[in-house]
């Protein structure tokens, strides 16, 4: 579990609601259901209108991420890419039709029977870099759709501050309805950019982070795979591969 992420959004909005509390504010001042839909209606509705229904979805389920990434233990996968190896020198290529059936990374699994098969390390770069580069490209899309929810909120608060101020000017012979409409401006405005940079903009970012580490977790398949359609010696695999450790 990512402690910071929970930890980040907790301190965020503590700090804002705490600052106006210090400073004398009311609480009570900061809650404004009419500005909260115009914000939050607006943004959604934005979002929706810019990307695709798979797009979309997608980024809804990667969003655990940000609490629950994907584990990537890197150094059981250099390990286990090593005894592959090991096992390849020993029996043959055709020594890893069994290890295949037991391998539960459907990647992976597929790297291992193109490698059985006999194909050219290049053949097998090729063919694993075509998946990897398309999952990195549908992750991203997903992660953006928070980038531009991000860019959206911030400007819609700015028009819900433009609805309530043209709610005040409509009133101004009436001095008791002043007070909602320039309310509903002022948080309308809190809500675009708080929202946008206490939670939309991180999450699309630390989104992008995790999916940057899975992506290189695939690269170091694909080169430990492709090192063994080589026949490089597995202590020279493992060497190699530690190289991608640098980064984690």
């Amino acid at each position: 579990m990512d402690i910071l992420s929970i930890v980040g959004v907790l301190l965020g909005f503590s700090a804002i609601i705490g600052g106006n509390l210090m400073a004398g504010g009311d609480m009570g001042a900061l809650i404004n259901l009419h500005a909260f839909v115009i914000v939050a209606g607006g943004t959604l509705g934005a979002t929706l209108l810019q990307f695709p229904p798979q797009v979309f979805w997608r980024s809804l389920r990667i969003l655990r991420w940000i609490v629950v990434p994907e584990k990537l233990f890197l150094n059981k996968q250099i390990e286990k890419i090593v005894r592959w190896s090991t096992l390849a020198r020993k029996e043959g290529l055709l020594g890893l039709e069994n290890v295949i059936d037991s391998e539960k990374d459907g990647f992976a699994k597929k790297g291992l029977q193109l490698l059985v098969d006999g194909n050219e390390p290049g053949v097998i770069r090729d063919c694993l870099g075509v998946e990897l580069d398309t999952r990195e490209h549908l992750d991203m899309q997903a992660a953006r759709v928070f980038d531009a929810m991000g860019g959206f909120a911030p400007t819609i608060g700015i028009l819900g501050a433009v609805i309530g101020l043209i709610h005040v000017m409509q009133n101004l012979a009436k001095p008791e309805m002043l007070g909602a409409g320039i309310a509903t401006a002022f948080v309308a405005t809190i809500y675009g950019v708080g929202l946008a940079n206490l939670l939309f903009i991180p999450v699309a970012n630390k989104l992008k982070t995790h999916i940057h580490r899975a992506s290189q977790a695939k690269e170091m398949l694909i080169e430990g795979i492709s090192s063994i359609a080589e026949g490089e010696n597995p202590r020279n695999i493992e060497l190699k591969l530690s190289g991608f450790l640098l980064s984690k």
